[in-house]
Parts: C-alpha cells; sequence; structure tokens
C-alpha cells in the first residue's frame, strides 16, 4: 500500500484485508498526519519513500515482501464482503488442493468506484485491475503516474468480488487530485518528447468530457456526476498546459 496523508481512509482499507493476509508493508511519501500512526495499529512494516515516481514507490514496497503472493490496494480502496470470501476460498481451500497446479499466477478484480459517498456504474468507472500475484510474475513500468502491473508468466485469472474505490469523496479533494495527477502526466509526457498545442489544450478537455459523460454514458449515474467528468477535463487541461510550459522553458534553454 502507498500512503501520504490518507487518514481519512486507510483504517477502513486495512480493516478489510487484516484476517486475509500475513504481512503489511506501507510505502510512505512523508505523511504528516496520523495515517503512519493508524497503520501500525495493524503492525504494517513501514518503508520510507522520497521522491514522486508512484512506479519506483511500487517497485520498492515489492522488494520488501517475503510472502509468495501479494495484494496490492490503496489507502482508498477496501475489499467488499464478497471479495474477502472469495479470495478466502481460493487461498485457503482450493490453493492447497493437489488438483490445482495449473493455478493462475494472477488475477484481476472488478472495481466499484465512489464519488461523493455514492456508486458509479457508467462512464469508464467499471474496469478491472491486476492486484493478486505470485511476487515473482509481474513486472512495474516505473512511471511517474498510471503505473501499472504486467504479467510475465502464468496464467491469469478473475474475481467476482469488488474493490470498493473512494478516490473522489469531496470536490476540493478530488480537483486536487486530479492536478497533481496533470502535472505527473505533463511531466512524464514532457520526458518522452511529445509537444503541447492550442488544439490540445481545447480539444482534449472537451473530448474527455463528451466521452466520459455523453458517450459512455456517465449521466446514467445522475446529474451529479457532471461535476466529476468536468474534473477529468480539468486533469487533461492542465496537463497539456503544464506540458505547453515545459515546452516553452525547453525551447528557451535551446
Amino acid at each position: 500500500m502507498l500512503t501520504k496523508n490518507n487518514e481519512e481512509t486507510i483504517g477502513d482499507a486495512l480493516l478489510s484485508v487484516q484476517e486475509l493476509v500475513s504481512d503489511i508493508i506501507i510505502v510512505d511519501n512523508g505523511s504528516l498526519d496520523s495515517t503512519l500512526n493508524i497503520a501500525k495499529k495493524y503492525n504494517a512494516r513501514i518503508i520510507t519513500y522520497k521522491g514522486k515516481n508512484l512506479g519506483e514507490q511500487r517497485l520498492l514496497g515489492l522488494k520488501h515482501v517475503k510472502t509468495v503472493w501479494v495484494l496490492v490496494l490503496d489507502a482508498d480502496e477496501r475489499l467488499s464482503g464478497d471479495l474477502q470470501n472469495e479470495i478466502k476460498n481460493i487461498f485457503i481451500t482450493k490453493y492447497q488442493e493437489p488438483s490445482t497446479r495449473n493455478f493462475p499466477s494472477a488475477y484481476y478484480i472488478p472495481y466499484q468506484n465512489h464519488f461523493l459517498g455514492k456508486p458509479l456504474s457508467h462512464g469508464g468507472e467499471n474496469y478491472k485491475m491486476l492486484r493478486i500475484f505470485r511476487k515473482n510474475s509481474v513486472s512495474i513500468e516505473p512511471n511517474l503516474v498510471h503505473e501499472g502491473f504486467k504479467i510475465l508468466k502464468g496464467k491469469v485469472g478473475e474475481l467476482n468480488g469488488k474493490i470498493f474505490h473512494y478516490s473522489y469523496r469531496s470536490l476540493p479533494q478530488m480537483f486536487g487530485k486530479f492536478h497533481d495527477y496533470a502535472l505527473r502526466d505533463a511531466e512524464q509526457k514532457f520526458k518522452k518528447g511529445e509537444q503541447s498545442s492550442l488544439k490540445k489544450m481545447i480539444m482534449y478537455p472537451i473530448h474527455m468530457f463528451y466521452s466520459r459523460f455523453i458517450k459512455d454514458m456517465g449521466y446514467k449515474d445522475g446529474i451529479y456526476r457532471i461535476f466529476l467528468d468536468l474534473g477529468f477535463a480539468y486533469m487533461e487541461y492542465i496537463t497539456y498546459l503544464s506540458l505547453a510550459l515545459k515546452n516553452l522553458e525547453a525551447k528557451h534553454h535551446l
């Protein structure tokens, strides 16, 4: 679990896994609130990370894993009751049976995102991610954002129970998170040599909002959902505005 000032959510996250795991590893990036005090109540091992690269932060955590299997959970996520029971059934019962030599090396888990405490079902908010795997069966891209896991070997299964994700808890928190992601994404795009433009700054945010709220029917979650998709549009705008400033600064240094 990666953390930075997550006192609002980390307790529920750790509570949802305490009966399933034998070791909890927290990779903290300078929390100043009570995040680490809460983690210590669950006997978590705390690793300190200083930097902005989420991929590197995840890799640091993996290096400290001593178990065969790994469950990755963010501090604003928690396992549903159905998922807890499903994991118990697979890893306590089936995994110990001789007939499971073809056991998957990793599992995708579906997500149920929440906005202002309400579950979302449309507009790109239903997806699955690789979250349970054998330690040596995956690799991680050391990216500033969007640090995904890639399966290297073995079969991949899929679970039915969901991870509940409380990423958008209030409008100020949501826009703050999107702003931070945008700056990280701009830095990542800049390092890859991408150029910004006025067209990208105008059209990409409009396309993002249209795709999520209209095309993918985000409106079916309720009209309140419009603020979330405007937030995604804002993130696109800040990304390419920041990238444009980086491009301009780089040209002046040539």
